[in-house]
């Protein structure tokens, strides 16, 4: 923060928005409590600290309209003689710099329709007209159709290489099923080796494999033939990757699983000392998949499950 006061300079007021502007919270609560009517005033635009909050994307400092009560309302109301109000802000494609603290278009879009969707004016400001005719949907989706385009393109990627992980694991655990390891019993047809414990490990994870791969297949197809309207980013394809890259996870390990009970059936009482370090590199894949891909799945997770407590307070800092 000591580094982004150094170049602040000017009255209270002008301080204040360019503190809003970079999302100073600290700086901006600190000015609110020496020159409480501060909170009323705008800048040339006619806009707020809260409307520049908006429009930069700067959740800390929107946070604090949650703490002056019923003027709330009052402030959020403002609009420029252009007919723009708060909602209209939220509308426009963010600021690059803050647009690109989300890897991945998706994630982009999912943030930009969450500041959108955020209830912050009375529902009769969504279908106010600026001076261009354009209602804050209207213009939400002028400002965003690349966005749109490139999370659509982004989601069909991941999807498409994911899928075909999750197809080739499917075939390969079907394949296993019926060709259990130790061989059938030639009278009964029953596996030989039914009653030791690593032949109940590969039984259990091979099904689990199967089903997860299968239930990953189901979720990016789901994703693949999606219609890609906007809102489906918000809530509906974040939920179906994060389905998808889970159970697409559960499935490697439980087949890297379903092998080391497979050589520990096959080599453990003529080679016994094979199977452990067999065991350890088959554990190379899942690290390898858990180092690339689980980064991507707890971001998403971050995104859907976290952003439900990005527009509330957590401290009283002006009051």
């Amino acid at each position: 923060m000591t580094q982004k006061l150094v170049n602040l300079s000017g009255t209270p007021s002008r301080l204040l928005f360019t503190a809003a502007e970079l999302g100073i919270v600290e700086f901006v609560t600190l000015l609110i409590r020496s020159y409480p009517d501060l909170i009323w005033k705008v800048d040339d635009q006619s806009r707020s600290i809260f409307h520049v909050a908006v429009a930069h994307r700067q959740k800390k400092i929107f946070n604090l309209i949650y703490e002056i009560g019923a003027l709330k309302d009052l402030i959020a109301a403002y609009k420029d003689e252009n007919n723009v109000n708060m909602l209209h802000l939220a509308a426009r494609l963010a600021p690059i710099n803050r647009l690109k603290t989300d890897s991945g278009a998706a994630l982009q879009l999912r943030r930009e329709l969450y500041w959108f969707k955020k209830k912050i004016v009375q529902p009769l400001y969504a279908e106010m007209k600026d001076s261009e005719g354009r209602t804050p949907h209207i213009l939400f989706t002028e400002e965003h159709k690349g966005l749109v385009r490139e999370g659509e393109k982004w989601m069909k990627d991941t999807a498409s290489s994911c899928m075909l992980v999750a197809t080739l694991i499917a075939t390969v655990m079907f394949a296993a099923a019926f060709t259990v390891p130790g061989g059938n019993n030639n009278d009964t047809g029953r596996p030989i080796a039914i009653s030791e414990r690593s032949f109940l490990v590969f039984a259990i994870s091979d099904a689990l494999a199967l089903f997860s791969s299968a239930t990953s297949i189901l979720m990016f197809l789901s994703i693949l033939t999606s219609r890609y309207a906007e809102e489906d980013f918000l809530d509906s394809l974040p939920n179906r990757l994060i389905i998808g890259l889970a159970t697409l996870f559960i499935s490697i390990a439980t087949m890297m699983i379903s092998f080391c009970a497979t050589l520990f059936i096959v080599l453990d009482k003529s080679v016994p000392w094979v199977s452990v370090p067999m065991a350890v590199v088959a554990c190379i894949p899942v690290t390898l998949f858990a180092f690339l891909q689980f980064p991507l799945l707890v971001d998403m997770v971050s995104h859907t499950y976290g952003s439900s407590i990005v527009f509330r307070p957590r401290n009283h800092l002006l009051y």
